[in-house]
């Protein structure tokens, strides 16, 4: 099936791709895929990174793309948590970003899609959800417009974010933000930070923002300059990649890892209310 700025096609998966030649960019989503952008080209190229071979394998997590994470970002201690005298298992990320979502609404500048609750996320997140995430092309830039419904009767703990892996050339990269810290999980320490660059390639662990006021962070991985700006919500920016691999991941996230543990700065979403935001990507000469 085709129409003008959107092609549906098969790759072991259902894909979405809306392209504007105007800017010679383009973007695929991968419903099934836990909902996921798999690709982001702009100027002609590609500009994100993806590991095929996880792509294809439905039992492995992707690596590449930009993974949806939901209701956590990053690890809990054990995998586990304790919520209302309750303790459950939930993997690293959460619970959306393998599952398969449905397709709303597709045309030639945006697709909308849904995620609901079911027996097997309720095991790990007892509650009544409903996400619903609209992906928009634009002017060479990726928009993800993001409803986090709570469907229940009580308060739903959620620091949702996203895995976004950029294509690299060099992982010695300089972040504009006006984040004046950073810790480093390789060695649990708390680090100024003046705007020079950061070097990825021989850290096993990640490095997270602190402190930053103003909700967007650039940086050129290859040969475009990337800028993302992104709802109040998103407090973190996380820096993370893997020795040998062309890629950065730059992630906005509510909140720091294991905060379903600490419960310091949970977002709650009252009950049958619901949490709008957004995330922009945008390429620049």
């Amino acid at each position: 099936m085709t129409t003008k700025g959107l092609r549906i096609y098969e790759d072991h998966y259902k894909i979405y791709e809306l392209s504007d030649p105007d800017t010679g960019s383009s973007i695929r989503i991968a419903p099934e895929r836990g909902g996921m952008l798999i690709g982001w080209a702009a100027r002609g190229r590609e500009l994100l990174y993806l590991d095929q071979e996880t792509f294809h394998n439905p039992k492995a997590n992707v690596r590449g793309g930009v993974p949806v994470l939901f209701p956590i970002s990053g690890q809990l201690t054990d995998s586990e948590y304790e919520w209302k005298g309750t303790v459950y298992r939930m993997p690293n990320h959460g619970i959306a970003r393998n599952r398969p979502w449905q397709v709303d609404h597709a045309d030639d500048q945006s697709v909308r899609l849904r995620l609901t609750a079911d027996e097997e996320t309720r095991a790990a997140f007892p509650f009544e959800f409903e996400l619903i995430f609209t992906y928009t092309l634009r002017g060479g830039a990726v928009t993800i417009e993001q409803t986090y419904r709570n469907l229940s009767g009580s308060e739903m703990p959620v620091y949702a974010g996203f895995h976004p892996y950029f294509a690299a050339s060099s992982k010695s990269l300089a972040y504009e933000t006006d984040a004046s810290r950073y810790f480093d999980y390789n060695d649990e320490r708390d680090k100024s930070y003046d705007g020079g660059p950061l070097d990825l390639e021989p850290l096993v662990e990640s490095v997270v923002f602190l402190g930053a006021e103003k909700r967007e962070i650039a940086f050129t991985p290859a040969e475009q300059r990337i800028r993302m700006t992104y709802g109040d919500e998103f407090k973190y920016v996380v820096l993370w990649s893997v020795a040998g691999k062309p890629f950065v991941c730059v992630e906005p996230w509510m909140a720091r890892t294991n905060e379903l543990n600490r419960k310091e700065e949970l977002v709650l979403v009252p009950p049958h209310g619901e949490l709008n935001t957004v995330l922009t990507m945008a390429a620049e000469d």
